[in-house]
């Protein structure tokens, strides 16, 4: 994984007034390692990166019962309910990841509906084609299963009994009861971490076939209540995380309001859903004396073509902006072009609704992606987004399609999380780092606690090599190790030569459409 890299030629042009700073001193906090989950992923890759954290969720999850192993697939394959084989059970999930020392998030079903005892074929359907005999589409292995459209329009009409059984805060108590009989609480190394259900505001479409309606903020208030009030007595020191919205449309408005906040948002305060969904899960955890939310959550999919051409990519680069710059405007339908949101600043945006609203959640963003991931593009954004991460102090994440292990994304995970091939990670303390021209050249820096070193990650956005001074307050001289990942190597992450530091200074070369981590040895402070 890692090679030997020498360099020759002529030394590159200095970019006009680039520059990066470091302050060993300044904006220290902690980096959760639960920002580099994922969903599922490679279980070599998972094992590789020490994954701290998985996801059992997604649109199956949100009809999953877990007394027969059945979910239903909903509108991403027909509708259909699918027995789950031995090794893609809840259980074996929960075991398979505790077995790697793998936090588990398990989504618990709130939609009202859960698949009944079905065969394993032909498949038990929401829009069965001897009630709906007319449909654009139907499923060429189950002939009998349709699309729940005709003419490109939702077909109504479904009985949600055809598929699905009624499953209300008493089903939650439980699946979680019977998750601790077989595995503990989560205090004794149990599910340490519940989600309520996955993109609510969607269940009229993904889930149409059992719940058509539209979701209001008092549906989705007082299931979300009375769920999360079901996982605490069932095991009181698990978390609970939620409302895991797919998007802005579901982080401002409920499904009766659309896309902004409208007459339902009126009726509860003028607050978004967000910020109300936080209020009322503060004030039902007044009442009930205890937390009953323990992180905000919500999807963020950037809403960019997943092109790879060279407009595509400079503006998925351009994109991770929208987590934190209070000055970057939406290019895409969410900004000017269509609803004029103001600049999203995700991250710092959900932490000021949580400390007005329900002070002491954390956060996390259990959907992701940025696409591209089998491209150097696509790695150069996700090493971007995880340097956001733990310097905007995210409290956990986990990307949604994963990478491969010979993907670039997967090598953006690595110089994190195994940069040398022998688990040295980046570090765990984040520090000041800033570039003159982060769109250019993006500098992260974070202390590890296990020997001081102070780790650095630098992110080459441009397609010509880059040479910048670097200036880091709090170290003296000594060496850098230099780690690079590359499109002059993509199958490696390659050691270099180590890089001279005086008095705190130094200069290095980053090539063009690179991530370069310097690691700096406590001896040199």
């Amino acid at each position: 994984m890692v090679a030997a890299l020498l360099t020759t030629g002529a030394p590159p042009a200095s970019a006009a007034g680039l520059s990066l700073s470091v302050n060993l001193f300044a904006a220290r906090h902690a980096i959760s390692p639960d920002i580099y989950g994922m969903n599922g992923g490679d279980p070599a890759l998972v094992a590789e990166l020490g994954t701290p954290v998985s996801r059992w969720g997604g649109n199956a999850s949100s009809r999953y019962n877990f007394t027969n192993h059945t979910y239903n697939t909903g509108s991403d394959w027909y509708f259909e309910n699918i027995v789950a084989g031995p090794d893609n059970t809840l259980e074996a999930y929960v075991q398979r990841n505790r077995d790697h020392g793998i936090k588990q998030v398990v989504t618990v079903p709130m939609s009202g509906w859960v698949a009944k005892d079905s065969p394993s074929s032909p498949h038990a359907c929401g829009f069965p084609a001897t009630r709906f005999p007319s449909q654009d589409s139907f499923d060429q292995w189950d002939a009998n299963c349709g699309n729940g459209r005709l003419n490109n329009t939702d077909l109504t009409g479904a009985e949600p009994t055809d598929t699905s059984v009624p499953a209300d805060a008493s089903f939650a108590s439980g699946m979680v009861s019977h998750l601790v009989s077989q595995f503990g609480t989560a205090a004794r190394g149990g599910v340490p971490i519940y989600e309520l259900d996955n993109e609510p505001v969607l269940w009229s479409s993904t889930h149409r076939d059992v719940h058509p309606q539209p979701v209001s903020d008092d549906e989705l208030g007082g299931k979300s209540t009375a769920t999360a009030a079901a996982i605490k007595k069932a095991d009181p020191r698990a978390a609970v995380l939620g409302p895991s919205g797919w998007g802005y449309c579901e982080w401002v408005a409920s499904g009766v309001d659309g896309c902004a906040p409208g007459a339902d948002a009126a009726a509860h305060g003028g607050l978004n859903l967000s910020q109300w969904f936080l209020k009322n899960m503060k004030d039902a955890s007044t009442t009930a004396g205890k937390r009953l939310l323990d992180y905000f959550d919500q999807h963020y999919y950037p809403q960019i073509s997943g092109d790879k051409t060279p407009e595509a990519n400079a503006w998925r680069l351009r994109s991770t902006r929208s987590l934190w710059d209070p000055s970057y405007v939406e290019e895409s339908w969410i900004g000017p072009s269509g609803v004029n949101a103001p600049p999203l600043q995700f991250i710092r945006t959900m932490k000021q609704w949580v400390s007005q609203y329900n002070p002491g959640t954390k956060t996390a963003i259990t959907e992701y992606n940025w696409g591209a991931l089998d491209d150097i593009n696509g790695a150069l954004a996700e090493a971007d987004v995880l340097g956001i991460f733990g310097r905007e102090g995210l409290d956990l994440a986990t990307i949604w399609g994963e990478p491969k292990p010979t993907d670039p994304a997967a090598y953006a995970f690595r110089m994190y999380r195994n940069y040398d091939g022998a688990g040295s990670k980046f570090g765990d303390i984040s520090v000041s780092a800033a570039s003159t021209d982060q769109g250019q050249l993006a500098i992260y820096g974070a202390q590890r606690r296990c020997d001081g070193a102070l780790t650095l990650m630098v992110l080459n956005k441009t397609g010509a090599e880059l040479s910048s001074p670097l200036s880091i307050a709090g170290f003296g001289t000594g060496k850098a190790q230099r780690f690079t990942y590359s499109p002059g190597n993509l199958s490696s992450i390659v050691r270099g030569t180590d890089l001279a530091v005086n008095h705190g200074s130094v200069t290095a070369t980053y090539p063009a459409n690179s991530i370069t981590l310097l690691v700096l040895p406590r001896a040199g402070r």
